[in-house]
């Protein structure tokens, strides 16, 4: 029998926590978790601006099969917007199916804001940016996503989606 590989999602604007939250899951995890951030693959990786049509999102995939072949459980993070990233997301949906756990950092502009300015990349761009990207209650239509909100610390959040995911 094949072994069930699980793909965790982890979406919302900038600031939200995200990065933060996959380091702690991949290492919560242990080996065989691969941890995909968009912003590498974006920025890094192929060195392209995200839009309509976003060039990163056929090398984000191909990580993610990659992922599925040769790994436990691949974590995804960006803010992967839902209507640019379309055709992902249903290209995971129907290579996971069930075995997606997505969620969304429904965090306030402020928050973000906030965290933002206790990164160590807080010099590379500010409020007016981070304004510009905002994208309200960007949620999926194909998949379903548990919502995150600031109260939660964390490590509740951490705790929340390894029990999700482990059960």
């Amino acid at each position: 029998m094949d072994k069930v590989i699980k793909l965790i999602i982890l979406r919302g604007n900038s600031g939200s926590g995200k990065t933060t939250t996959g380091r702690v899951l991949q290492r919560k995890f242990g080996h065989g978790t691969m941890l995909i951030s968009q912003d590498v693959v974006r920025r890094e990786l192929l060195f392209v601006k995200d839009g309509p049509n976003p060039e990163a999102s056929q090398l984000l995939n191909e990580l993610i099969l990659y992922g599925k072949k040769h790994c436990d459980i691949v974590i995804l993070e960006g803010i992967l917007n839902s209507k640019w990233y379309k055709k992902l997301f249903e290209n995971l949906f129907d290579e996971f199916n069930n075995q997606i756990f997505a969620y969304y950092f429904d965090i306030p502009f402020e928050e973000t804001l906030n965290r933002h300015k206790q990164k160590p990349n807080a010099h590379e761009f500010g409020e007016k940016e981070m304004k510009r990207w905002w994208n309200e209650k960007d949620l999926l239509d194909i998949i379903p996503e548990v919502c995150l909100h600031k109260e939660l610390s964390l490590n509740e959040i951490v705790d929340m989606i390894y029990q999700d995911v482990l059960k």
